[in-house]
């Protein structure tokens, strides 16, 4: 064999065996059965007596802060497995906000659940794909982003649950800027 019959040889192995390692990947979403969303599903909620340009919530110090939050309507759970996707994007400077339940919040461009566990990093100024899979009977929550599983945890118990997606001031260390984009919502249950 000459040495370019040997390296298109080499090439195609090479090439092959990545191929068969993109194919064993598995998707968050496989083995889930996407449910019909329209545009009726999206209900914004705005504190009652706000007009929508001065959307806020009150801190324990009465300092008003921003808030602004799409509940999807249609799918609250108690029981089964339910799994939330979006492609989201955060711009630099929205800080310890809350921006999708159950309970991502981002500080300095890093996503915590709530504000201890760390989720991943470095997710300000691009879009990235979330994925949450909530396995109620099992009170188990599994956190992906782009498609690779980063963060696990129980649940904390039974209750009706809903998926939300917005920006919402946490509790402490919140910036006066913020903001989350979102775009290609979509959910599944198994």
């Amino acid at each position: 064999m000459d040495k370019a019959s040997h390296f298109l040889v080499l090439f195609i192995v090479v090439s092959f065996s990545k191929d068969m390692l993109t194919l064993s990947d598995a998707d968050p979403t496989d083995g889930f059965t996407a449910l019909p969303l329209t545009e009726a599903n999206f209900k914004l909620q705005k504190p009652y007596n706000v007009p929508l340009d001065q959307l806020t919530s009150l801190s324990n110090k009465g300092v008003r802060l921003p808030r602004t939050e799409i509940r999807i309507t249609g799918y609250d759970y108690s029981l089964g497995v339910w799994q939330f996707e979006g492609h989201a994007y955060v711009p630099k400077g929205t800080s310890g906000v809350t921006i999708v339940q159950i309970h991502l919040r981002m500080y300095d461009g890093d996503m915590r659940y709530y504000r201890y566990n760390l989720v991943d990093t470095n997710l300000y100024d691009k879009w990235f794909r979330v994925n949450i899979i909530h396995n109620v009977d099992e009170r188990k929550i599994m956190v992906f982003i782009d498609g690779v599983q980063k963060f696990e945890v129980k649940d904390q118990g039974p209750r009706d649950l809903y998926f939300k997606c917005r920006v919402y001031a946490a509790p402490v260390n919140g910036s006066h800027r913020m903001e989350s984009r979102w775009r290609d919502i979509k959910l599944y249950r198994k």
